[in-house]
């Protein structure tokens, strides 16, 4: 029955999500044609290797003869294999898309060459362990598989295994988190520029604003003008009273030139008109940079969930293929005589379980996928949606 019910949620859910490219083409971005080409994999692992290895699980015998052992060898290590290199393909467009952010948007509608590098993971995938399963018992000159048994004929050699679960596993892995460290340290680096940004805007001073600005300078200067004026000009009078009182106690003359020299002082602004202008400069500048600030901060959101949506996917992939590589390193070495038979055949449903948890992340980590999924089991909820987001 559990059997079953895998089968049937990595079929229905891998089948959605390809039906949801079909469906909606919003989808049909760069980075989501990697995921597609995950969930075709997902797919047929579902569809084609767990249906088969059931029998063989719940009998002890391979009942479908020699031919279609190997070819059921090669599909499942090339549908493994393949989603391997899928996850590290996603998170290299994903590292690509925060890291160097301008260069991917100009090649975003560059289909032709995603469509090529999903075709090289296939090769890729193919060329790990295909050759090695067709040709082993020839290049050998027998075969070590006995009758009603299925597996490959590298089953027990070490260094093959060892060489091809680096291939595999080790180096996508190391790879895949460092992806996502670099992510993670660059999303860190640009929130601290934002904060330096946002503490930089609410501390200038009307001082600083005016410094930087020509305009703003002849405005201070209009004012520093005027106020000076207006202190020349009450001298004056004091002055003016003071002679009248006293002729002798000043020169008429020097009265005349000291009023001259005032009237020259240029009155190129009022004080209202220089509070004005500074007050625009600094308005504009403050608009100009808060605009930026906001451009980048929905950026920056988005390039969080797309780093938390990867480390999901890549935590996950490291939990299902972690124990099958170490066990089956370790079982090769000591010839399966220190590997339990059911620690071995729980890992590899680890695997097979991966691809059936796939398609649930995809709208718990992506809501265009959400809204796609949305769209096509419950259409009448998503015509509902805006309605109610308007009455809100």
């Amino acid at each position: 029955a559990l059997m079953a019910l895998l089968i049937a949620v990595t079929v229905a859910g891998n089948a959605l999500v390809m039906l949801a490219f079909v469906a909606d083409s919003s989808l049909r971005t760069q980075n989501n044609f990697f995921l597609l080409n995950l969930a075709i994999s997902d797919f047929l692992v579902g569809a084609f290797c767990i249906p088969l290895y059931v029998p063989y699980v719940l009998t002890g015998r391979w009942i479908f003869g020699r031919s279609l052992c190997k070819l059921w060898l090669v599909v499942d290590y090339l549908l493994c294999t393949s989603s391997v290199f899928n996850i590290v393909l996603i998170s290299y467009d994903r590292f690509l898309s925060v890291t160097r952010a301008v260069a991917y948007r100009a090649q975003q509608g560059n289909t032709r060459q995603a469509v090529l590098k999903m075709v090289m993971v296939w090769v890729l995938a193919f060329l790990l362990y295909g050759p090695a399963i067709i040709s082993w018992e020839y290049i050998s000159g027998q075969s070590i598989i006995p009758t009603g048994e299925c597996y490959a004929e590298f089953f027990y050699n070490w260094y093959f295994l060892m060489t091809a679960s680096m291939l595999e596993f080790f180096t996508p892995f190391i790879s895949v988190m460092f992806f996502n460290l670099s992510i993670y340290l660059n999303i860190q680096k640009r929130t601290k520029m934002r904060l330096d940004v946002f503490h930089e805007v609410h501390n200038q001073s009307f001082t600083e604003e005016t410094e930087r600005s020509p305009e703003a300078k002849l405005s201070l200067k209009c004012c520093k003008w005027e106020q000076k004026e207006s202190a020349e000009a009450l001298d004056l009078s004091k002055s003016k009273a003071q002679a009248a009182a006293s002729p002798s106690s000043l020169d008429a003359k020097d009265l005349l030139e000291t009023s001259s020299e005032s009237s020259k002082k240029p009155k190129c602004c009022n004080k209202k008109s220089c509070r004005t202008s500074a007050s625009t400069l600094s308005s504009e500048k403050r608009v100009k940079i808060v605009s930026q600030s906001t451009t980048q901060h929905f950026r920056l959101s988005r390039d969080k969930k797309v780093a938390k949506s990867l480390a999901i996917i890549v935590g996950i992939f490291g939990i299902c293929w972690a124990p099958y590589t170490l066990l089956m390193i370790i079982r090769a070495g000591c010839h399966g005589q220190c590997i339990s038979e059911f620690w071995y055949e729980t890992s590899f449903w680890l695997l097979w379980i991966n691809s059936a948890v796939n398609p649930v992340l995809y709208p718990l980590c992506h809501s265009s996928f959400r809204r796609a999924f949305i769209k096509l089991l419950c259409p009448k909820k998503l015509k509902v949606q805006p309605h109610y987001a308007l009455q809100n």
